[in-house]
């Protein structure tokens, strides 16, 4: 059994209009959500064997404030603004049974669409907004294996649920 974490990067900041898209960081209601997302899934007592996280500022602060522990990370360019194809070489290239992957739409949302085989039926799946965070499982023994339409929804958040 494998599990996915995958989620979007939380709230970013637009008030510094010389800051590259790369470089924006999160906003004071990013901050606040990021921080209520890594509550959340240490309620679940989920907690990734490692991290697959886009290179931009945004997506490395989310991870920050989800405050996980001492967990394996590779931080790499190619998930910046990555189509889900990329993704999923990503994700096939992991060994470890918990694999969190941040990243930005729209390619989270279109690779969650594309992996499960029973979509959540929260509201906001299919826009799929900052701070989304889908777990799937999958019946697999290597991420080499996982297929399209094989992911099992075990739990689907968005930051406005814990917040508000």
């Amino acid at each position: 059994m494998k599990r996915l974490i995958l989620m979007r990067h939380a709230k970013s900041d637009w008030s510094d209009l010389t800051a590259s898209d790369h470089e924006r960081t999160l906003n004071a209601r990013g901050r606040t959500s990021a921080d209520a997302l890594g509550n959340w899934l240490r309620a679940q007592s989920i907690t990734p064997d490692h991290v697959l996280c886009s290179d931009a500022a945004r997506t490395c602060e989310t991870l920050a404030r989800l405050s996980l522990g001492d967990v394996a990370t590779t931080t790499t360019r190619a998930l910046y603004l990555a189509e889900p194809d990329v993704m999923l070489s990503k994700l096939r290239a992991c060994e470890e049974d918990c694999i969190l992957l941040i990243a930005h739409n729209p390619g989270c949302g279109m690779l969650a669409e594309m992996l499960l085989n029973n979509p959540p039926t929260h509201p906001a799946f299919y826009s799929y907004p900052t701070g989304a965070t889908l777990i799937a499982d999958f019946e697999i023994t290597s991420w080499r294996e996982v297929r399209i339409g094989t992911g099992i929804t075990t739990g689907f958040v968005v930051p406005r649920d814990l917040i508000e």
